[in-house]
C-alpha cells in the first residue's frame, strides 16, 4: 500500500528521486519496471508494472468504436511509459507527460494505495483548496455511513 504525500523536485533533466522507502515496493514483481502515465485529472499516475498490467488489459479490451472509450484509451494507455528507476532511485519523466501534467519544478507524490499520483505543486494545492471549499465538500453516496 502506497500512503502519504511528499514534495519532490524535478531536476534539470526531468528526473524525480523516488523516496527510498517506496523503491522496492514499486519495482517488485515487475523485473524492476514501473509504469507512468496520464490521468484525466491532469496528474500522472505511477504504478508497479505488475499492478498496471490488469488495468491496461481491461482498458484495451474495451471497444475502440466508442469515442469516449477510445479517448480514455489514448490518454491512459497511449501515454503509458514503462521504465526503470536508475541506480540512484530516480525516475525520468518524459517531456510529453511533464507537459500533460504541467510539471515544473516542485511535484507532489501522493499515495493512493495501489499507486502514486504525481501533481504539480500548485495544481495539488488548488485541488486541496477546491475540495475544502464549503460548497464543494460533499460526501459521495458510497461513503454515507463511513466514519474515520
Amino acid at each position: 500500500m502506497f500512503r502519504g504525500a511528499v514534495q519532490l523536485s524535478l531536476d534539470a533533466k526531468g528526473r524525480l528521486s523516488v523516496p527510498a522507502k517506496h523503491r522496492d515496493a514499486l519495482t517488485a514483481g515487475g523485473q524492476g519496471e514501473v509504469v507512468l502515465t496520464a490521468h484525466p485529472h491532469r496528474c500522472l499516475i505511477l504504478y508497479p508494472k505488475a499492478a498496471w498490467e490488469p488495468i491496461e488489459t481491461k482498458l484495451t479490451s474495451l471497444s475502440s468504436f466508442n469515442p469516449q472509450t477510445s479517448g480514455i484509451q489514448r490518454m491512459i494507455v497511449g501515454q503509458a511509459d514503462v521504465m526503470h528507476l536508475d541506480s540512484a532511485g530516480r525516475l525520468l519523466v518524459n517531456a510529453v507527460l511533464r507537459k500533460f501534467a504541467k510539471l515544473d519544478k516542485e511535484v507532489m507524490m501522493v499515495g493512493q494505495g495501489s499507486h502514486f499520483e504525481l501533481w504539480d505543486l500548485a495544481a495539488w494545492d488548488q485541488q486541496l483548496e477546491s475540495l475544502m471549499a464549503a460548497d464543494q465538500l460533499q460526501i459521495p453516496q458510497e461513503l454515507e455511513g463511513f466514519s474515520l
